[in-house]
C-alpha cells in the first residue's frame, strides 16, 4: 500500500479525535466550572531511506538523510485552567476567585488527618483518600444535615466545640450539629458546647449562608442557659469552614465527568495541600459560580481548520486510490 494512504488514514484519525476534542469543548460552553482542551498533533514515525552520512576530507561529500513520514498523531490534549467569570446566580452557591478545588467525596465518613509536617506526607493523605475535586460550588444541606454538591459530600474544617474557631487537623464532610448549647455566665461571657454525632440526626435549620472565608453558618435551636434557667432559642451557629485543594500542577488532574477531578498517588499533579479558604489561599464570591472559560470565537476558527486538514487528508486517499487503480488496470 502506498505510503501517502498511511499517513492520510494517519492523519483522518488525528483529525477526527481534534474534531471530537472542538465538539465537546462547544457543548459544555455554558456548563458551570468547565475548563477548555486543546488538541494538538505530533508527527508519526519516519522511515529511512538514507542514511545521514559525514563527509570525508578530500574524498567524498557528506550525505543528508532521508526519512518517509507516516501521518500525524495525537500530541497532547491540555486542560486551560485559566479562572473564567463569576456568574451570579443567588443562593447557597460559591465560587473560588483564584486557582483551588472544593474538596467532595461519595461518601461522608472519610477523615484525612492534616497533622503531618512533611508536604509529601499530607499529599499522600489527600491523594490516597480517592476524594473528587471540583470548582462548581452548587452546595445545599441533605436531609441528615450534610452539607452536598447536589451528588457528593463536601468536606473541610468542623468548627471546635467551642465554637470559637475550626479543627483543623482533620478533614471531615461538613454538617449540621446534631446538639446545640450555650452558656451565658453573670458577666456576659459565652460558652458554647457544639456536638457531631455522626451517628445522629442533625438539628433542624431554618436558614444556612456560607461567606469568603468559606465560613458555613446556620440557625439552629439552641439550649441557652442563662441566670439559671434554660431556653431553647434559634441562633445562628458556624458549622465549619469549607477546604479548598490546591496541586503544584492542576493540569496534572484527571477530568472524571460532571465537573470533577481526581488525583492519585504518582500522577503528574504534584504536591498538594488543603487549607480554609482566605489568605495566601483563594476566597470566596458568595452567591456566585464560575462560567465556562471556552472561547466560541477560538474554537468555531479551529473547527474550520480541522475540517480543511480532514479534507486534505480525505483527498489523498481518494489520489492515492486512482493510482492503485491504474496500477490494477495496466495489465489490460
Amino acid at each position: 500500500m502506498l505510503r501517502a494512504m498511511d499517513s492520510a488514514v494517519a492523519g483522518l484519525r488525528a483529525h477526527q479525535s481534534k474534531l471530537d476534542v472542538i465538539g465537546n469543548n462547544i457543548a459544555n460552553v455554558n456548563t458551570f466550572g468547565f475548563k477548555a482542551q486543546t488538541f494538538t498533533f505530533k508527527e508519526a514515525m519516519y522511515q529511512s531511506a538514507v542514511n545521514s552520512t559525514g563527509g570525508v576530507l578530500g574524498t567524498a561529500a557528506g550525505t543528508n538523510g532521508a526519512q518517509y513520514g507516516y501521518g500525524t498523531l495525537m500530541g497532547s490534549i491540555i486542560t486551560d485552567m485559566t479562572a473564567s467569570t463569576p456568574t451570579q446566580v443567588g443562593g447557597l452557591n460559591a465560587c473560588l476567585n483564584a486557582q483551588g478545588f472544593f474538596i467532595t467525596a461519595s461518601v461522608p465518613d472519610k477523615s484525612t488527618s492534616m497533622t503531618g509536617t512533611d508536604t509529601a506526607e499530607i499529599t499522600a493523605n489527600i491523594k490516597g483518600a480517592g476524594y473528587e475535586y471540583t470548582r462548581v460550588g452548587q452546595f445545599q444541606l441533605d436531609s441528615r444535615g450534610h452539607l452536598t454538591d447536589g451528588k457528593n459530600f463536601v468536606y473541610g474544617f468542623r468548627a471546635k466545640d467551642d465554637a470559637t474557631d475550626v479543627e483543623t487537623d482533620n478533614l471531615v464532610s461538613l454538617r449540621v450539629p446534631t446538639s446545640a448549647k450555650l452558656s451565658i455566665a453573670a458577666d456576659g461571657t459565652s460558652t458554647w458546647d457544639l456536638e457531631f454525632d455522626d451517628d445522629a440526626e442533625s438539628l433542624l435549620t431554618s436558614s444556612i449562608q456560607i461567606n469568603s472565608l468559606g465560613e458555613v453558618t446556620v440557625t439552629v435551636p439552641v439550649e441557652v442557659t442563662k441566670d439559671g434557667a434554660t431556653v431553647t432559642e434559634d441562633r445562628q451557629v458556624s458549622i465549619g469552614k469549607v477546604a479548598v485543594a490546591t496541586f503544584q500542577n492542576q493540569e496534572g488532574l484527571m477530568k472524571a465527568g460532571g465537573s470533577y477531578y481526581v488525583a492519585s498517588t504518582g500522577d503528574n499533579s504534584g504536591a498538594c495541600s488543603a487549607t480554609v479558604p482566605g489568605g495566601a489561599t483563594s476566597s470566596l464570591m458568595s452567591g456566585y459560580l464560575e462560567a465556562s472559560n471556552v472561547d466560541l470565537a477560538k474554537e468555531f476558527s479551529e473547527m474550520i481548520t480541522t475540517q480543511r486538514g480532514f479534507q486534505a487528508n480525505s483527498k489523498i486517499i481518494t489520489v492515492s486510490d486512482e493510482i492503485l487503480s491504474e496500477l490494477v488496470n495496466m495489465k489490460r
